[in-house]
């Protein structure tokens, strides 16, 4: 009897901890290339592993290769998370030392959790819906937004901080982690929506209210306006920006933007250009009607912001964070409110699409039915 794929995948990715384990008392690999060199052993055994897995399959999407890889790293990731809060040890010693030293930072740690829970747990459910055939496009959507913010943060922040100094070959095999989920995404874009029966009066009946007329809407799109002025305010201040205003942010209330790690000033400057863009054309979805992009976007761009915030808030927080860089426990509500309506907000919209999305939908001939579109 064959277990299911899903279990599979879970069973193997708890092997991390062992092969962790065993590469850390392994006198060899105390040296920058051979760590590398057994890494790239390590991913591609378990790769092998899984062709032998799924090698009954008649076909299999490419994806679950992915899917199925990256569950292996998010175990090794929750691993790191949990050896530097001190809950085990003996695990990644090695990998600090002469992998990649900035693993230990606060910023890492908590992104480490997120792998290591989230991901985790969006990669298990996806490769259960790919093998019963249904749908995880949203899913695997969601994932690829959290995904590339989580890389194009992590990668200048770790280039222009100060860890920059510290580069070991093991830094680079970051590379195929970041190209990877921009196919992902272009592939998963790529696939037809999978979307609910809409009787086209019900569709055109949403699509001629104004905004004032769908508070939701109206209330979704004062918190994006919010979202995108704080993500402007914030990269000015950390760009250093001479006004009082800025001034005391930085030093009264959110001083983690100054922390010499590099990543929240690469991850402020990122929401500058690119999240900052994206949350004006998501207030223009909302007041435009027939926006069918907005449906796939808003998964990006909540899977990016939910991830990001995640990272930021609990780093400015976090006891690897020096103290003088902290949240000061006086400014603590208002800093920690401000931060959590930039995560919630695209979240708080995706949701509105995913489960409401007649005011997205492109019209049908007028009058078509429910029982008419599933009959054809």
């Amino acid at each position: 009897m064959r277990l299911p794929v899903e279990v599979n995948v879970f069973l193997l990715s708890l092997l991390a901890p062992g092969v962790l384990y065993c590469m850390n008392n392994f006198p060899v690999l105390q040296e920058p290339l051979p760590i590398l060199g057994m890494g790239m052993v390590v991913l591609g055994s378990v790769l092998l592993v899984l062709l032998l897995t799924v090698q009954h399959k008649k076909t299999v999407d490419p994806l679950f290769y992915v899917f199925a890889e990256f569950s292996f790293t998010c175990v090794v990731g929750l691993t790191n998370a949990l050896e530097q809060d001190g809950f085990i040890s003996g695990f990644m010693d090695f990998y600090l030392k002469m992998g990649e030293p900035h693993l230990g930072s606060a910023y890492a740690v908590m992104m480490s959790y997120w792998e290591g829970v989230v991901h985790f747990v969006l990669f298990l459910t996806i490769i259960h819906q790919m093998f019963r055939g249904k749908s995880y496009r949203s899913l695997g959507l969601l994932w690829a937004g959290s995904s590339i913010a989580h890389q194009i943060v992590l990668i200048p922040g770790v280039i222009i901080g100060k860890h920059a100094t510290n580069l070991k070959p093991a830094f680079w095999r970051n590379t195929p982690f970041f190209l990877v989920p921009f196919w992902a995404a272009a592939v998963l874009l790529s696939r037809p929506r999978e979307l609910p029966v809409v009787p086209a009066d019900k569709i055109l009946a949403d699509q001629r209210k104004s905004l004032l007329s769908r508070p939701v809407d109206l209330l979704l799109s004062v918190l994006l306006l919010g979202a995108a002025a704080f993500s402007a305010f914030r990269a000015l201040v950390v760009l250093d920006c001479p006004l009082d205003a800025c001034f005391t942010y930085v030093y009264q209330y959110e001083p983690y933007l100054k922390d010499p790690v590099g990543f929240p000033r690469v991850m402020m400057l990122v929401h500058f250009f690119y999240a900052l863009p994206l949350l004006a054309a998501l207030i223009y979805g909302l007041r435009t009607p027939g926006c069918s992009w907005m449906l796939d976007w808003t998964l990006l761009v909540a899977g990016a912001m939910a991830q990001t915030q995640w990272c930021h808030m609990g780093a400015s927080l976090h006891s690897r964070t020096s103290f003088t860089y902290r949240v000061p426990s006086d400014k603590w509500w208002p800093v920690m409110t401000l931060n959590l309506i930039l995560a919630a907000a695209p979240t708080l919209l995706a949701l509105r699409c995913r489960y409401s999305p007649a005011y997205f939908m492109k019209t049908v001939p007028k009058g078509q039915t429910s029982a008419e579109k599933k009959k054809n």
